[in-house]
């Protein structure tokens, strides 16, 4: 069945719908909190909308890995309805088509109640964003607004992205991207919701967490174009990868990045020696940020006030690698998977909460 991949029809519906949905937490926020200033209000809220935003990219990786991506196949809405209700009989012909294809009726709830959370998440930032201006334009010029802002267009970029993902068919770097704007949202979250004054670290050290924020960046990456490229199976065994320490791979088919799903840049069939060229990547690189970040938690410990983080660090640390050794000798099980991506994100809060 042919539809258009944009389709605003349902965009009035869909922000009621987000309306609706953020003033829950909002209602809340507020109800629980009586007598609370608006000043600690609105930290409260910070707080939970970076919650939300932390169970957004978990959602988000539950529905890649359930290949849930293209459950309605165009955006914002599902064949042109806000709900997979209104789209039944779309869905239930193109389920009939290919049975275990991209449309089903399940895939298409987990994808649409994905965008309903972000665009939940959406709203809670511009309502964010709309009390720091208010605060500010009253005279209040202790509120910042730079990055209430900022978030909010980071948010909608990551909006823009949301829906190429979808409209460029999981074009891997898309993809991959869209899972990084991810993890700033939570970064740029966690700068508004960080209050507390804790003792300040050396400059040396704070030198060391941002080379292991940024290796960890890297090492995201990688992992999202493994998973995006359906890579975690090409090796299948550990620590050899295919019974040999260094199997055959093709580096150049696996890094170019300009290029759609399971295609090379020349328009070929991706071969199986580029997967294996991504995974072990993914594998050596994930070697060196383990050892540098027990390092860095090394060096925390032995600062008294700063031993719960260095625990932190390495009890997150350990789940990583049992998670991504069991993706391997599992076979990539869904809850493993889904805890995998989550243990990137505990990384990332944990470093910026450091660095700040």
């Amino acid at each position: 069945m042919s539809h258009s991949l944009f389709n605003l029809q349902p965009l009035l519906h869909l922000l009621l719908t987000a309306c609706v949905l953020a003033v829950v937490p909002l209602s809340w926020i507020w109800l629980r909190n009586p007598r609370a200033s608006t000043a600690r209000r609105i930290q409260l809220l910070t707080l939970l909308t970076l919650f939300l935003t932390f169970d957004l990219v978990l959602f988000g990786a539950f529905t890649r890995l359930t290949d849930s991506g293209l459950g309605c196949p165009d955006w914002p809405g599902c064949y042109g309805f806000a709900s997979p209700v209104g789209a039944h009989g779309e869905i239930a012909q193109a389920q009939a088509q290919m049975p275990s294809g991209p449309v089903t009726h399940t895939k298409a709830w987990i994808e649409m109640i994905h965008r309903y959370l972000a665009m939940t998440v959406g709203g809670l930032i511009l309502t964010l964003a709309v009390f720091a201006w208010v605060r500010r334009l009253k005279g209040d010029s202790q509120t910042p607004v730079f990055w209430p802002s900022l978030t909010f267009l980071w948010v909608c970029v990551q909006g823009a992205f949301g829906a190429l993902t979808v409209t460029m068919k999981l074009f891997p770097l898309i993809v991959s991207l869209h899972l990084m704007g991810g993890m700033t949202l939570l970064g740029l979250l966690m700068v508004q919701a960080r209050r507390s004054a804790l003792p300040k670290l050396s400059s040396d050290l704070r030198v060391g967490i941002a080379l292991g924020l940024l290796l960890l960046s890297v090492q995201i990456f990688l992992g999202a174009w493994v998973s995006t490229n359906y890579a975690v199976l090409a090796c299948d065994t550990v620590p050899l990868c295919q019974n040999a320490l260094w199997p055959d791979m093709n580096f150049s088919q696996a890094f170019t990045l300009w290029r759609p799903l399971g295609m090379t840049g020349e328009g070929e069939v991706l071969s199986f020696q580029a997967l294996t060229a991504m995974h072990v990547t993914h594998r050596c690189f994930a070697i060196l940020l383990a050892l540098y970040l027990v390092f860095l938690a090394s060096r925390l410990w032995r600062l008294r006030e700063q031993r719960r983080h260095a625990i932190g660090l390495l009890v997150v640390l350990l789940v990583q690698v049992l998670t991504g050794i069991s993706n391997v000798v599992l076979g990539w099980p869904l809850l493993a998977a889904v805890m995998h991506t989550g243990g990137a994100a505990a990384l990332c809060v944990i470093l910026i909460g450091l660095l700040l």
